[in-house]
């Protein structure tokens, strides 16, 4: 099997029984915030313009390019697709020309009629990606590969089945607005940072142990960011504090901790996998290569310049004055809150839109009341979440009628944020569900998510065993200390004692005493079959 990158979490994979084109993405996102590093610029777009097989994970634009898919991918091409509940991909797809789908069953394994052998674990909570996220396995009959990209899958069994794998593609770095657009004193915004940081290496490092494949290559980040506005939020240095750090620190932090099997690939570099090895070819000399990484600010300041006009050539596209944003919120908002009962109550506050150009502008201030489901004027009533941002990112996302402002707006990273007390997932949520399809299938989402009461020991408590945030199995991904229970794979934690989450509003984990929990039973005289202990 032989494997090129073609930037980000983007490969072609050729195989004994045809080639697969992963994720391909060339065109700056998120409104020309994000670009992928290395730069892919270079690469022969012809030789993986046919490929006999197209996958892409989900529909976030530094996954799904349309302008690529549709400019430069033969329509011919077999496209594999997720088994997602709602068929937006399959729009999209059918939108840009593509007429020749593989719909799969999720973690299901399948053989394709060329005799490839594949299986889509597919993720499909409203935190999962744009309403779904997933990953790929190929055998070829010689070599398995795990192209997890940025998707966390929380079943292992049928991984384990189709494994083993001889090659692991995952994610190690950001792909989020958070900490850095919040408004917050640089000591605290730092901590924060650090805390991100170790947590995304950690999660990337715990998946690679669990799927102990014999190579490992970090894919799918981080970005760069050449607009002027942005480009602080670039790693130079390899600063603790930042959330994108590069393939190179994820290397490293896999020798830390004992896995010297890690592999550095950059757009155009190609691997040889076999069983018994794992040869990479870089498209250019190893001082060159070696130079991206030690020399980063010098290699982003010269593709700044190189960038600069297509990036300003995009700004000046952006609407303003186009479109009166209160009056079209108001219409398109109010409706949706209606039928929005579960999300209401899980925001269960006020979001303030701060709108404005330039910090000499006087703002249009508009507010969402999730309590009253109304949109209108602020008028000094109390905020939970505040979001200043340039007024041409909201009337776009309105002209365009934009059902997923998370796929546009806020990972751009254009905007500022502020909030009272602790992340609530409801709001980010909220804005990926702006039509009626997308919000019903939220809707019975959370209605179906009443918290799952099988139990295991946990130090001195039964605790319920699945994540209250997205049902990750605790006994793999949980760890206790001080009291606190922390589910590794997103970071949330909880007090035995209470049950409470201490790092979001809204959720609750189920814990008892051991001794309480055994009295109980033993008084309603039923027996205690509970899972092991586990930390």
């Amino acid at each position: 099997m032989k494997i090129t990158s073609v930037g980000h979490a983007g490969f072609f994979i050729e195989t004994r029984y045809g080639s697969v084109l992963t994720d391909p993405w060339f065109n700056p996102a998120y409104f020309a915030s994000w670009i992928p590093f290395p730069t892919n610029r270079d690469l022969d777009l012809e030789r993986i313009s046919n490929p006999d097989y197209l996958y892409v994970s989900h529909l976030h634009r530094d996954h799904f390019d349309e302008t690529f898919l549709r400019d430069h991918v033969s329509k011919d091409t077999q496209v594999l697709l997720p088994d997602y509940p709602l068929d937006l991909m399959e729009r999209e797809y059918r939108r840009l020309g593509f007429t020749n789908f593989v719909h799969t069953e999720n973690n299901t394994p399948m053989t394709l009629e060329s005799g490839l052998r594949i299986m889509i674990p597919a993720l499909t909570a409203p935190t999962d990606g744009p309403l779904g996220d997933s990953g790929l396995c190929i055998d070829d009959g010689e070599t398995r590969i795990f192209d997890q990209n940025d998707s966390r899958p929380i079943e292992f069994e049928p991984l384990e089945k189709f494994g083993p794998f001889d090659a692991h593609l995952l994610q190690f770095s950001g792909a989020i607005w958070y900490p850095m657009v919040y408004e917050l004193p640089d000591k605290a915004k730092n901590a924060l940072g650090k805390q991100k940081r170790a947590n995304q290496l950690a999660r990337a490092l715990r998946y690679v142990k669990q799927i102990g494949a014999t190579h490992i290559v970090p894919s799918a980040g981080p970005p760069m960011f050449l607009d002027d506005d942005l480009f602080h939020l670039n790693d130079f240095d390899n600063d603790e504090s930042n959330i994108f750090p590069d393939q190179t620190v994820f290397i490293d932090y896999l020798k830390e901790h004992g896995i010297e099997n890690g592999h550095l690939m950059i757009p155009g570099s190609e691997a040889t996998l076999t069983k018994e090895s794992c040869t990479v070819s870089h498209p250019k000399p190893d001082e060159e290569v070696a130079r991206i990484f030690t020399d980063k600010r010098a290699y982003l300041e010269e593709l700044r310049e190189v960038f600069r006009p297509e990036i300003e050539a995009e700004k000046a596209t952006w609407p303003r004055g186009e479109v009166e944003v209160l009056p079209a919120l108001k219409a398109w908002f109010e409706p949706l809150l209606e039928q929005a009962d579960l999300n209401c109550v899980g925001v269960n506050g006020r979001v303030l839109f701060n709108l404005k150009a330039s910090e000499e502008d006087t703002p249009e201030e508009i507010l969402i009341d999730f309590q009253g489901r109304t949109v209108g004027p602020y008028n000094g009533e109390k905020w939970d979440y505040r979001f200043t941002m340039d007024p041409a990112l909201v009337e776009y996302c309105i002209l365009t009628e934009e059902k997923d402002w998370i796929n546009t707006l806020f990972l751009s990273c254009r905007f500022s944020a502020k909030r009272k007390g602790a992340y609530n997932e409801y709001v980010y949520n909220f804005f990926k569900v702006l039509d009626e399809e997308r919000l019903a299938f939220s809707e019975e989402y959370y209605a179906q998510s009443a918290p799952v009461r099988q139990l295991w020991e946990c130090g001195n408590f039964m605790v319920q065993r699945q994540c209250p945030h997205l049902k990750a199995d605790l006994t793999r991904f949980g760890e206790e200390r001080d009291g606190v229970l922390t589910c590794t794979l997103h970071g949330w934690q909880f007090d035995l004692e209470t049950g409470e989450c201490l790092t979001a509003d809204g959720a609750k984990l189920f814990t008892r005493p051991v001794e309480e929990f055994e009295r109980e039973n033993a008084a309603a005289g039923v027996g205690s079959e509970r899972g092991g202990s586990g930390s």
